[in-house]
């Protein structure tokens, strides 16, 4: 305790105007808080896009927007739309279970009031969230949540003078660029084979994604790397490894830019059978052009679109302006439930009356035609 003291009395000597932070990793809220600085948040998603909803405000309807981490992608039939409410809703419990536990507790006493991790992430000026229309799929959206996917892509260099002989030696069938991230020094003997045979089997050579050459793009599916084969316009072949690399890779056949291969049940044939068919079929790479139009026709970079949010936060003071009415409510005042139940029970009551006031009428002109009997 005494060290995050000393580290907090260094940090206010050193006046900071703003703080960038991941949602996905709790504490940066905190020492905004304590700070007393504006703060944004820079983050892929969370999981189920849970602190998404419940401290951004933003809309994720599971009927038609596919949760993360349920591997799922563009349009869902029934079945599909079942396994994302039950992917949601279990999301949605870890979260509440997550947020209820030590740490409500541990931002109540460091702060010195009740409050909890969602509350004190709910106060972030603005989200920028490192995707964007051309992997996700339209959602609704809020003025202070921006889409900034792909602000790490550069357009290619020029490869030194022995790559770029390596590379125009393979002529007119190009190069594959393969790249499983850190996760492949994980990867079995039995499986490294398979890919080596497979590649063995093409014509096409491995070099770095971005030259004009470069045919497929074999990844994990990783978001860097596939932003930077979506920049480039480069079709993909995804065998995704963990997390929301299935996610990805999901939407990218759902947008006809990509074939997926499950590492688990992947043989020596399924990863040729792949390479050849988007390698041959044209459509791969002109679905994969399209989402790079779609990518490139912005009309301000998605780094200089970050920059612009960081400054404007440092700027104001903040983003209040922007910030959604949502998180003056409580949960039941978010969902009407309170105004639901308000005229429920004034339909009640006027059903309620409307049956008295006939009963008592029904009493009224029976009693009148037994008298009227007895006269």
């Amino acid at each position: 305790m005494n060290f995050f003291l000393q580290a907090h009395e260094k940090l206010q000597e050193s006046k900071f105007d703003v703080l960038l932070s991941d949602a996905i990793a709790p504490c940066g809220e905190l020492i905004a808080e304590l700070l007393r600085i504006p703060f944004l948040y820079s983050l892929r998603f969370s999981p189920g896009y849970t602190m998404e909803k419940y401290s951004g405000g933003l809309l994720l309807p599971p009927s038609y927007v596919p949760v993360i981490l349920s591997g799922l992608g563009g349009p869902m039939s029934f079945k599909e739309r079942v396994k994302n409410m039950i992917c949601m809703l279990y999301f949605d419990f870890w979260f509440q279970t997550f947020r209820e536990n030590e740490w409500d507790q541990f931002y109540s006493e460091t702060l010195g009031r009740p409050t909890t991790l969602a509350e004190t992430m709910g106060k972030a000026e603005m989200w920028l969230i490192r995707s964007y229309w051309d992997l996700d799929f339209p959602h609704p959206t809020l003025p202070n949540i921006d889409y900034v996917g792909g602000l790490h892509c550069k357009p290619a260099k020029p490869l030194p003078k022995e790559m770029e002989d390596f590379v125009k030696s393979s002529g007119e069938h190009g190069v594959v660029v393969f790249s499983l991230g850190s996760m492949v020094s994980d990867m079995t003997e039995e499986k490294a084979d398979a890919i080596a045979w497979a590649l063995a089997q093409i014509p096409q050579k491995n070099d770095l994604l971005g030259h004009p050459k470069t045919k497929v793009f074999v990844t994990h599916g990783g978001a860097n790397g596939l932003y930077e084969a979506i920049h480039h316009g480069i079709p993909m072949i995804g065998i995704p490894l963990f997390g929301e690399q299935h996610d990805n890779i999901a939407h990218m056949v759902a947008k006809g830019a990509a074939v997926a291969l499950n590492i688990r049940t992947m043989s020596r044939s399924d990863l040729l059978n792949a390479l050849e068919e988007v390698i041959d079929n044209p459509l791969y790479k002109k679905n994969a052009m399209w989402l790079s139009t779609i990518h490139h026709d912005q009309p301000m970079k998605p780094l200089n679109r970050t920059i612009f949010w960081i400054e404007s936060v440092m700027r104001h003071k903040g983003a209040k302006h922007l910030r959604p009415l949502a998180h003056n409510l409580t949960w039941y005042q978010y969902h009407s439930l309170d105004v639901i139940g308000f005229l429920l029970a004034c339909v009640v009551a006027a059903t309620v009356l409307s049956v008295k006031c006939c009963l008592f009428a029904c009493r009224f002109f029976v009693k009148q035609e037994k008298k009227r009997k007895n006269e």
